[in-house]
């Protein structure tokens, strides 16, 4: 099963994929809601309407989201590259859903840094509220996965030990543009993971390099909070970023950065001055 949001003039709504270039608009605004609806047990929300999936206009893929949360240096080989040890625990922050954009949505660099990096990341979505589960238990509290740019300001997120100014800021992260239920793919067997740049291939890895796997995450953090429905976790990013290249090279404006997760998506989207949003 795939599902996302959309932008229809009724407001967002999640869309199921039907295959073959059919969708179905339900009459959820959120992933959270349609989650606690019963889409997950195979209802399709009431007053359904069939659309052709090409004329679809993508909202970030879980609509509204109660939290968004980050790990950082999770890819064994962008630990290393950045010259750190591997960590003993998840290294994780958050980001405000602001910060969130469609899958082909544009991305809005503020003139604030001059050091704007890509982050490509396969990203899970949870299905069902998740509070001190065990490792064994936590993939069947995760719907399901799909493709985020953890783009980030450099220079904001080294001015302190907390990361957070820097991974936030507002248009910066695409997500989408479908989530892939888990029964459909597997990141623990290793999906191609990559983010180009003009066409130029800046990250090649798989999925099996992550540290602390998608079931140790959710468990993780369960025990310090209530994940929710339609809840997101951004699972950290691999080696390939543009701060850790000799020089550093960072986005400018009129670029366009490229995210693909083999199974899961592909996202597209050009970078644009802050001003040139709207």
């Amino acid at each position: 099963m795939r599902y996302t949001v959309a932008r229809t003039n009724g407001g967002p709504r999640v869309v199921i994929d039907r295959g073959s270039g059919h969708a179905v608009i339900t009459t959820w605004t959120s992933l959270r809601d349609a989650f606690l609806g019963g889409l997950l047990d195979g209802a399709d929300g009431v007053g359904a309407v069939e659309v052709d999936v090409a004329e679809l206009d993508l909202a970030p893929a879980a609509g509204v989201v109660g939290k968004v949360l980050c790990v950082g240096h999770n890819y064994t080989q962008h630990i290393l590259e950045m010259g750190h040890g591997l960590p003993d625990h998840p290294n994780v922050f958050s980001k405000y859903p602001e910060a969130l954009v469609g899958p082909f949505d544009d991305i809005a660099l503020s003139e604030e840094s001059q050091a704007w990096d890509w982050e490509g990341e396969l990203a899970l979505v949870i299905g069902k509220a998740a509070r001190n589960v065990t490792e064994a238990e936590a993939p069947s509290h995760i719907a399901g996965y799909t493709v985020a740019n953890d783009i980030s300001a450099r220079d904001w997120q080294r001015r302190s030990t907390q990361w957070l100014l820097g991974k936030t800021f507002a248009a910066t992260t695409p997500l989408g543009p479908w989530f892939v239920s888990s029964d459909e793919v597997d990141p623990d067997a290793g999906l191609a993971l990559t983010c180009s740049v003009d066409g130029d291939v800046k990250q090649a890895s798989t999925t099996s390099d992550l540290l602390f796997k998608p079931a140790f995450l959710v468990s993780y953090l369960s025990r310090v909070l209530t994940l929710e429905p339609g809840d997101v976790v951004l699972t950290g990013t691999p080696a390939g970023v543009g701060a850790a290249r000799e020089p550093a090279e960072f986005l400018r404006p009129g670029q366009e950065v490229v995210t693909e997760i083999e199974g899961v998506g592909r996202l597209s989207n050009k970078c644009v001055a802050a001003a040139g949003i709207g």
